[in-house]
């Protein structure tokens, strides 16, 4: 009889194959005491471990195909950062030479103390990060008994499905060759670092699922939904062949896709749209050339500055990334962001000033422009490089999380600064049009200050929704109240775009705005945004295309009376059947 398990749902799409069960490697640690007088040896042995590890994950980066999500560069390095770590080395080794415990011992010992640490921190998405130390510590395990990599021992040639406690994201490497076509974990959330790469690597998975582990034995066939978050373990022949033609249908879906990318995103009343690409690395912009984007609406800087142990990127190594991105693009517009350190983009999780680490960034404090502007000689040499960067094609800069008059006065004093420092030293720079990101509820409520100042308005509508809900998405425990279709979040974003499309009449030109959180790239909501105005749209590269058929199907003239009728909704009840009228 089948069996139904439930867990997350973090990426789309739905996976058939036979379990492969990865078990934790500290289950079979061996716990010994060694000799007196053999410390020296034993710590000798987990030195070389280290160094075996560091080999592992140094040849992981190297070897990452061109085409590689740009967070997985980024995680390896975080594996490295903790491997690392001068303290948890020392802490190991006191238990080998204190207690003469052999070093898996040691390891598994001191990451029992890391893990009490964690589990008293506020933060859910901190104490997530536990994950991050526990798969380093796992790849420890296997350099001291020998061994390396995932080991694998079902039966037949067929397609394979991973169940495990966590999954490492650089173990995930393995799906682009293929070899896993979708996985189960025990534990984990929509922000954990494991279900991001699996959504940028587009793989069926579901997290979170507990005793998966457990219920789950090798070679089992399952059916893994990531739609509904559901794993169906040795499934009916009725539901297998179902759910075949379940996954064959959306394999054809997304070979239809494809052939839009030439195709002009217009309305069927006309009106063109612009789908653009939100990047985080100069080497996405492969995958946005290939969905058709029409330009970069959003390059997240702060991945430049992450992970670095405190050494922040100089002005030439920004400039050689913001060249890439330019040059790539060739000749499209491309959008940088200044960086957005804080809240669950710590810079090295937590502040690094002066040579020491301080205080952790929480949503509410020294984050995005407030983090920037604290720091006015790091922010110029970033916009310096942007300045530099812009000769080369057409470059708007985008400020994160302005909120306040003062800190748009501040803003551009320092481009001033920037500019003036340019042309003391006698390096050339161009022009670039400077736009602000509209993701704070007061912001959004005094927008006649912003359409003063600025050129372009971008609406972050990740935070738009976090702050006007006061709901931190980032916990799990409050995910379920994190609601975009709140009628207060779609009312704001509302006044937004028609606040912005009427200030070209008095401004002299339109400003432009376009929207570039996770509601730009859910087709479920393009007509609706199509509906409030809105003419662009920027997203994840993968999701542009789906995007575009949307808008290739909608009348935009007949949508906007019926978005009216969804903006009068304050019923869950009657927003559905408002939202069902839009097709």
């Amino acid at each position: 009889m089948a069996l139904q398990l439930f867990g997350i749902p973090v990426s789309r799409g739905m996976a058939i194959g036979r379990a492969v069960i990865l078990a934790s490697a500290r289950l079979d640690v061996a716990h010994y005491f060694i000799d007196p007088g053999t410390e020296d040896a034993e710590i000798e042995r987990l030195r070389t471990a280290r160094r075996a590890v560091r080999e592992e994950l140094d040849t992981l980066k190297a070897d990452l195909p061109a085409d590689a999500p740009a967070e997985l560069a980024a995680f390896i390095d975080v594996h490295k950062m903790l491997l690392d770590d001068r303290q948890m080395a020392l802490d190991t080794i006191n238990w080998i030479q204190t207690r003469r415990y052999n070093a898996e011992w040691a390891l598994t010992a001191q990451l029992e103390v890391i893990s009490r640490n964690f589990e008293e921190m506020d933060d859910a998405y901190l104490r997530e990060r536990i994950a991050d130390v526990e798969q380093v510590v796992e790849r420890l395990l296997r350099a001291l008994r020998g061994s390396a990599g995932l080991a694998r021992s079902a039966s037949g040639d067929g397609d394979l499905v991973l169940v495990a406690h966590d999954i490492s994201p650089a173990d995930m490497l393995q799906f682009k060759a293929g070899v896993f076509r979708g996985f189960v974990t025990d534990v984990g959330g929509k922000t954990s670092h494991t279900a991001i790469v699996a959504r940028s690597l587009d793989i069926p998975a579901v997290v979170g699922a507990r005793v998966a582990g457990d219920l789950i034995r090798q070679d089992d066939l399952i059916i893994i939904d990531g739609d509904a978050g559901l794993l169906i373990v040795d499934p009916s022949p009725v539901i297998l062949d179902d759910y075949r033609l379940r996954q064959q249908e959306s394999l054809l879906a997304r070979e239809r896709l494809k052939r839009l990318k030439f195709t002009p995103a217009r309305t069927l009343n006309g009106d063109a749209v612009e789908l653009l690409a939100n990047i985080e690395q100069p080497e996405d912009c492969v995958a946005a050339l290939d969905a058709g984007a029409s330009g970069v609406g959003l390059f997240r800087t702060e991945f430049l500055f992450m992970n670095r142990g405190g050494q922040l990127p100089d002005e030439e190594e920004q400039l050689e990334a913001y060249r890439r991105v330019l040059v790539a693009m060739q000749g499209r517009p491309v959008t940088i962001r200044t960086i957005d350190i804080g809240s669950d983009k710590p810079l090295d999780m937590v502040d690094y000033r002066d040579g020491e680490f301080t205080h952790l960034n929480p949503a509410l404090g020294l984050r995005a422009i407030r983090y920037s502007l604290s720091d006015p000689a790091m922010f110029r040499i970033q916009l310096r490089a942007l300045l530099r960067a812009a000769r080369l094609g057409p470059l708007k800069v985008l400020i994160p999380m302005v909120a306040h008059a003062s800190e748009i006065r501040q803003t551009f004093a320092e481009f001033d600064r920037a500019r003036a420092e340019l042309r003391e030293s006698g390096t050339a720079f161009g022009p670039v049009e400077v736009g602000a990101m509209i993701e704070v509820p007061g912001a959004a409520l005094a927008l006649p200050l912003f359409l003063r100042h600025f050129d372009f308005l971008s609406v972050g509508t990740n935070d738009l929704v976090q702050y006007t809900l006061a709901i931190d998405r980032a916990d799990e425990s409050v995910s379920g109240l994190y609601d975009p279709l709140h009628p207060a979040v779609l009312n704001l974003l509302h006044q937004i775009i028609v606040q912005t499309q009427a200030a070209a009449g008095w401004k002299g030109r339109p400003t432009d705005i376009s929207v570039c959180g996770e509601m730009a790239g859910d087709p479920v909501l393009t007509r609706l945004l199509l509906g409030m105005g809105l003419r662009s749209f920027s997203m994840h590269p993968a999701q542009i295309l789906a995007v575009k058929q949307e808008v290739l199907r909608a009348d935009a003239e007949k949508l906007a009376p019926l978005v009216q009728r969804v903006l009068q909704a304050f019923e869950p009840e009657e927003q559905q059947e408002a939202l069902a009228a839009l097709g």
